[in-house]
């Protein structure tokens, strides 16, 4: 073979986990390589077109890699973030991707090549060693499967999950007591093939053509407990352009989505299939809603340029790992607002369990809460035993990949977790070096302290609501947990001292410069429900808005406030989900 190439880690797949992997183990001082598919950096936060992503949305989870990413789209993304009213983050993916491929590039020690597909795994024994490449190998200390749909685990013979698990076998309260015909239709959750569209105001968009197996009949009702206006804002995004990735006889696609694992060919058919799907359902909205909706130019960089470079894959080959992650793992303790926490814990989600199923709805235990004046969802946490094969050295997982049942897959999925994944185990890969061991000999609390530590981006391993990373008690109360876990609060809410000067600081005011000021009335609707109403004279005189935050004082001030009470709020509007979001508030 042509080209050799050797590496402390090998990072195989470019998508949030790959990314973050890559530039986590190289921050840490691995020579790293990373092989991506596509000309993009990101997966589902850009390539795949999911630029309003779910999870972690809470200013205390907006750590590690993931709450570096934001901060850089709120400096690089003119008009800010708040665009849409399915995510406080809505952004031009290639943004996203521009930031990720400046991260790369920043790092001399990794080396970032693209348009590659691995095609055969090396192994010694138990051990895996490298992976071949079209027209080149690479061999490394640390291997990651970081691809979309876990190719590496069938290339390598790594045992692997792909489907439903029955009650039986975790005793999981959502999971079907038999196998069924939904659990055959639809083995794993259906991907969606994202496009843009385009709001093209006066002009007459270019016709938008059907494309095969048009059926419109599949469309019909999808907007309609929303309203056109609405559906279109869902995930709407700078530049009048909008998301479409709508759940409701919209484009989720799951026709023989078995065939993803099947072969190269049968993959391929399903990819074209889903993305005339798409095709069709754009061809259906603007045919419903006029030619001033059309495809959006000059967004992803191949032709169609509407069209995201892949589908959004909610689910993959899943590892069989030392540990897995159950369903029970995602939920409240009795009584709380938390899951318990695992003793090996590297990474935290909080996003609702969320499956597609095109035209089904399937239920799942609740693990959603009221906070800030809306719904967000029980914080978990994620081991770093699920990222290690149960008998397999040299080798870890970071995506979606990782060892999950199908039921609890739909939290561990989302884009913030993912990345924390990704962040952790290029961490791992690269302290693996350092130390000269496997990855499941590793000292976890070393890992643990790596993470919590990091001079670039420190990431959050135990969740609270009232801890946000730039307080001065956050280390510590991290590590004293991590080291006490019964001691974990189910509220939680960190027991914090009594005096907390970061939730007195005026300096809240200005933090972001989009920040406006309004005086108005507040009123409690229900238990964290707010409305507030603009009294002060101006061009907002009379409005309503639905106060909502992200900061834990500002959600102690939201419940403490009495109803009617005249209040000064510092924030911003999204006009496209009705909101305020409260940055600062003062009485009277």
């Amino acid at each position: 073979m042509a080209n050799q190439y050797q590496a402390d880690v090998l990072v195989v797949g470019g998508g949030t986990g790959g990314t973050a992997a890559a530039i986590q183990a190289a921050r840490r001082g691995a020579k790293t390589i990373l092989v991506s598919q596509f000309s993009w950096l990101g997966g589902m936060l850009t390539s795949a077109g999911v630029s309003a992503p779910d999870g972690n949305e809470l200013e205390a989870l907006q750590t590690g890699l993931w709450g570096a990413f934001l901060q850089e789209l709120r400096h690089r993304q003119p008009g800010g973030l708040d665009n849409c009213w399915v995510s406080f983050f809505s952004y031009d993916p290639r943004i996203g991707a521009e930031i990720f491929a400046d991260w790369v590039q920043e790092l001399p020690n990794l080396h970032w090549i693209s348009g590659q597909v691995p095609i055969d795994v090396y192994r010694q024994g138990d051990r895996i060693t490298g992976v071949r490449f079209a027209n080149f190998a690479v061999t490394a200390k640390i291997i990651l499967d970081a691809t979309e749909l876990g190719d590496l685990l069938a290339l390598a013979d790594i045992p692997y999950r792909w489907g439903w698990e029955l009650q039986s076998e975790w005793g999981e309260p959502s999971a079907p007591v038999a196998f069924n015909s939904l659990t055959e239709r639809y083995p794993v959750q259906a991907p969606t093939y994202v496009v843009i569209m385009q709001d093209f105001g006066e002009a007459v968009a270019p016709e938008i053509p059907a494309a095969p197996n048009y059926n419109p009949s599949l469309f019909a009702g999808a907007w309609d407990k929303y309203g056109a206006e609405t559906f279109l804002n869902y995930g709407r995004l700078p530049g009048d352009r909008f998301m479409i990735n709508w759940p409701i006889c919209g484009n989720d696609y799951g026709e023989g989505v078995e065939r993803l694992i099947k072969s190269d060919v049968a993959r391929g058919e399903f990819i074209q299939e889903s993305r005339w799907h798409s095709q069709n359902f754009a061809h259906f909205i603007q045919n419903q809603l006029g030619r001033r909706y059309g495809l959006a130019k000059q967004v992803f960089p191949h032709t169609p340029t509407a069209f995201a470079l892949h589908p959004y894959y909610r689910e993959s080959r899943r590892l069989v790992g030392v540990t897995t992650v159950r369903e029970q793992d995602i939920l409240p303790v009795a009584g709380g607002r938390v899951a318990s926490i695992f003793n090996d814990a590297i990474a935290v989600g909080n996003y609702a369990n969320d499956h597609h199923y095109p035209d089904v709805q399937f239920p799942l235990q609740p693990k959603s809460i009221r906070w800030g004046g809306r719904w967000t969802g029980t914080p978990f946490t994620i081991p770093y035993s699920c990222l290690i094969p149960a008998t397999t050295d040299g080798f870890l997982v970071c995506e979606k990949n990782i060892s999950v049942s199908h039921i609890a897959n739909g939290a561990t999925r989302l884009q913030p977790v993912v990345m924390g994944i990704g962040q952790a185990g290029g961490m791992a890969a690269a302290m693996c070096v350092e130390l000269n061991c496997q990855p499941r000999d590793l000292p976890v609390r070393e890992l643990q302290a790596a993470l919590l530590q990091d001079d670039r981006a420190k990431a959050i391993i135990i969740p609270f609501f009232n801890l946000p990373p730039n307080h001065s008690d956050w280390l510590p109360r991290q590590l004293y947990y991590l080291n006490n876990p019964p001691a974990y609060p189910a509220s939680g809410d960190c027991p914090w001292p009594s005096t907390d000067q970061y939730s007195e600081s005026n300096v809240d005011k200005v933090l972001i410069p989009e920040n406006k000021c309004f005086q108005g009335i507040f009123y409690r609707l229900d238990q964290q429900e707010y409305r507030f109403t603009v009294t002060a004279p101006g061009a907002y005189q009379g409005q309503n808005w639905q106060l909502v935050t992200l900061r834990s004082h500002i959600n102690q001030q939201l419940n403490a406030y009495p109803d009617k009470q005249l209040v000064t709020v510092w924030g911003r509007q999204n006009h496209f989900s009705n909101w305020l979001l409260v940055e600062h508030l003062d009485q009277g």
